[in-house]
């Protein structure tokens, strides 16, 4: 029997290991006619490991790693089979830029771009290579650069690339939103958002070198904000109907998954606890959640279900929303609570700052994996929903912790 692919994060590893995986090797498919192209979800369904495959499919340098892709999905489309193993790829992600201070999230830039040069130690002994793009090179890796200079870190590497490889190049970019999030958080939003928008803009808006880019995180940051000028520029929401059954669990691969360790059984109980999503007008289960009730049935087959996502996503922002709303929203939480739906405007754009605004909070709260659409009323106009006891469980305990805080007042 195979083991579950829990934590697994690297493509290479879960593929060797012989784990179970759920194939969705379809989403190359999805991006190979667009130039940059966003991918957003809530966390944990499976963003990092997507973008992993992406990195073993495309880089140049993994061409021994081929067989990676034989059984899968993807092998049988010849046209795309021609892009394998074809462009020097940059991979980097943002997941760690969660510190308090600004100062401190370009150090761990810095260092992002440090371990990048230590991955294509190549170019420093390239014959297709000035000695003063080596330079500079060693320079980043020795983390000498300044800030400005880490803003066209990205730019300036993948053209080094270029020149050797004589190949364009395809930089993935992973939680894109992680470090404005915190910047939100820790007030230096605007200095965050100044310094990213000038990454993101000299990597893949005036990049000669660029192949393709490809994005993922939580939300969908305004283009005004943090892509301006960016014209190339592709979303795949869960609105969009593209690419929406590659991140999370259809029912069908429940189906198979359930049937293989012989826990068919507890379909209808995981239904209840973990299904829910709606990513276009796909049925989605929350695959982290789901892959770990697995494993802890494999050893008992009693065991109750438990909230699991709730320890890996921060719920400080909802538990904001709840204790400084006003009375219509609390109203509405508890109509939400009580399994009743209710209509809504959504901004499929949002900033961090235009959370502040009350009528934006559902919005945040759908695309973060804490509310589902069951209804399209009319144009970003939708109705509604919590989408399982996961994620009901979440609000409540919310709720009683702040009843009990004020209790604890009176």
């Amino acid at each position: 029997m195979k083991g579950l692919p829990i934590g697994i994060e690297n493509f290479k590893k879960l593929i060797d290991k012989n784990v179970y995986y759920v194939d969705k090797s379809k989403l190359i498919e999805d991006l190979i006619n667009e130039e940059v192209i966003l991918y957003t979800r809530p966390r944990r369904f499976g963003k990092t490991l997507n973008m992993s495959m992406l990195y073993y499919f495309f880089s140049i340098k993994q061409k021994e790693n081929a067989y990676l892709f034989d059984d899968l999905e993807i092998s049988k489309n010849i046209e795309v089979m021609r892009y394998q193993n074809q462009y020097p790829v940059i991979f980097i992600t943002l997941k760690d830029m969660k510190s308090k201070r600004f100062n401190d999230q370009i150090a761990i830039f810095s260092k992002i771009v440090r371990n990048l040069i230590n991955d294509n130690l190549e170019l420093l002994n390239s014959d297709n290579l000035e000695e003063i793009d080596k330079e500079n090179l060693v320079k980043y890796q020795k983390e000498t650069k300044n800030e400005i200079d880490l803003q066209d870190a990205l730019n300036f590497i993948s053209k080094c690339l270029k020149k050797h490889y004589h190949q364009n190049v395809i930089i993935l970019i992973d939680e894109y939103d992680v470090p404005l999030q915190s910047a939100y958080i820790n007030g230096y939003y605007d200095e965050m958002v100044e310094f990213l928008r000038n990454v993101f803009s000299t990597a893949l808006k005036t990049n000669d070198a660029l192949e393709k880019g490809v994005l993922t995180g939580c939300l969908q940051i305004a283009k005004e904000s943090i892509f301006t000028g960016l014209n190339n520029f592709s979303v795949r929401s869960i609105l969009n109907q593209y690419a929406s059954d590659c991140f999370g669990f259809e029912q069908d691969e429940i189906d198979e998954l359930l049937k293989y360790y012989d826990l068919y059984n507890k379909k209808g109980y995981i239904k209840k606890w973990y299904d829910g999503y709606c990513f276009y007008d796909k049925e989605i289960y929350n695959p982290w959640s789901t892959l770990l009730y697995v494993k802890e049935l494999l050893g008992d087959r009693n065991i109750a279900a438990i909230p699991f996502w709730a320890n890996t996503s921060s719920n400080d922002i909802v538990y904001k929303y709840i204790v400084e709303g006003n009375q219509k929203l609390k109203d509405e939480f508890d109509l939400l609570i009580n399994g009743e739906s209710i209509e809504k405007i959504i901004k499929p754009e949002l900033t961090y700052r235009e959370m502040e605004d009350i009528n934006n909070i559902y919005s945040f709260l759908l695309f973060t994996g804490y509310l589902k659409i069951i209804e399209y009323v009319d144009i970003n106009c939708y109705r509604l929903m919590i989408p399982n006891k996961e994620i009901k469980l979440i609000y409540t305990n919310i709720f009683q912790e702040w009843a009990n805080k004020i209790q604890e007042n009176y």
